[in-house]
């Protein structure tokens, strides 16, 4: 995939807590982005396209595509269809433990991705408190999460919601777990909101949700490329194409933000 890509720049208001995976590149044609999740409760498929450094950031979704999901461990195969917000859609759940292999067929291109279902994890605890900094008090979101000790190298994706908006992401293995529980901590908030970016502030009763996605390691891999600004592992077949295949299970809890209790 290297030789297509040229200079990548993506834009994040962190560093090790991402925010969003749109992407842009130089002087090269735009190439066909998927972004797929499957979880017991069905699937989601959005189809782009990469945006050139000099124009605005275009998220159009495509729509001329034919795109299914098999299922290897039973042998059956449901074909997606389309929503009202452009995305391609099934209401047939994974199940953990199988396999699966999604394909998309667009303009004589064919894509396809096999991933393993994965269980979920239980978010078991969620806090804020605060810590200092040398230009003032950060709150910290910090949360636990079961992890199986007898698995090595389990990998997780947290994405943290502000009042339903995307707030925060990041990708985490299983190096820091300890007696069979993981952890996350993400920097939200200075307590002088005022001196805080409008991408980061909290206010009291801020409603953040959290959820853990157990990932495989490959995807552990493509998540933290996009965070260093350079060129994950390819986790679909075709030319021309990025993007990514989640088939997890997502535990969630939520937590509202009350500086003064802190």
């Amino acid at each position: 995939m290297n030789r297509f890509l040229g200079i990548l720049l993506i834009a994040f208001g962190l560093i090790s807590c991402q925010r969003d995976l749109d992407l842009e590149y130089h002087d090269i044609e735009p190439l066909t982005v998927i972004e797929a999740t499957l979880t017991p409760e069905g699937a989601r498929v959005a189809l782009t396209l990469t945006t050139p450094m000099d124009e605005p950031m275009d998220r159009t979704r495509l729509t001329d595509a034919i795109v299914t999901l098999t299922d290897l461990t039973y042998g059956s195969e449901v074909t997606l269809t389309l929503d009202d917000d452009g995305c391609f859609i099934s209401a047939e759940g994974g199940i953990a433990g199988h396999e699966y292999r999604l394909s998309i067929d667009r303009q004589g291109e064919l894509f396809q991705s096999e991933t393993r279902m994965l269980a979920p994890t239980e978010i078991i605890g969620l806090q804020f408190f605060w810590i200092n900094m040398p230009y003032d008090q950060v709150a910290v979101l910090q949360g636990q999460f079961t992890d199986n000790p007898a698995v090595d190298d389990e990998c997780y994706w947290v994405k943290i919601y502000r009042n339903g908006e995307i707030y925060q992401w990041q990708e985490i293995d299983d190096r820091g777990a300890f007696e069979g529980v993981g952890t996350f901590t993400a920097m939200t908030s200075r307590r002088d909101t005022d001196a805080e970016d409008d991408s980061t502030v909290l206010y009291d009763g801020d409603i953040m949700n959290v959820e853990v996605y157990p990932i495989t390691r490959r995807m552990h891999n493509y998540l933290e490329a996009i965070g260093n600004d350079s060129n994950g592992p390819a986790l679909f077949t075709g030319n021309r194409v990025l993007g990514y295949f989640l088939a997890s299970s997502p535990a969630s809890a939520s937590i509202t933000f009350h500086p003064a209790e802190l």
